[in-house]
């Protein structure tokens, strides 16, 4: 199902999905109708995740009404992980780079700051962060992820050095 609403150009853990190709990418990014449900999708899967999308322009997002049951959900199962990591590629390959920091950003700030979803951190650490497109946007998350990972002598998502001198 979700490999059908969220394609990619690799291999999934799902055999059967085909991977996108380049033209195809191109053509439904050509397409409002494509593009229209590509988002009703996505917003159909942050409500499942207790997520809500406040501007389709900017990707923007806050917690649901429903969070604290769905955020239950997110921790109990770690299966959704992949499911989001699945999700924020597709938003790269489909133009929405800026969708992704946002929602990255969201699960940054969930689990080490409002420390909401334990079990989502180190997916969000390994896996969600490095999805994000723009070389820039990604220093900026793992910067953000490091001021507020504790013990910040444990990070290990960024050199040090480079993290105390980033701007």
């Amino acid at each position: 199902f979700l490999f059908r609403l969220f394609p990619l150009r690799e291999h999934g853990m799902n055999w059967r999905a085909k991977p996108l190709t380049c033209q195809e990418i191109q053509a439904f990014m050509k397409s409002k109708e494509v593009m229209d449900r590509f988002i009703r999708a996505y917003e159909l899967m942050l409500g499942f995740y207790g997520i809500s999308l406040v501007s389709k322009e900017t990707g923007e997002l806050k917690r649901a009404e429903n969070w604290r049951e769905r955020f239950e959900n997110l921790n109990r199962f770690s299966h959704n992980n992949l499911r989001i990591t699945r999700i924020l590629k597709c938003l790269g390959e489909m133009g929405y780079e800026d969708f992704q920091v946002h929602l990255v950003k969201f699960f940054l700030t969930e689990t080490l700051v409002e420390e909401t979803l334990p079990n989502v951190k180190r997916s969000a650490l390994d896996y969600f962060l490095f999805t994000v497109r723009s070389k820039e946007k990604r220093r900026e998350l793992v910067h953000y992820a490091w001021q507020h990972f504790k013990p910040q002598s444990s990070f290990v998502w960024g050199p040090r050095d480079k993290l105390l001198k980033y701007r």
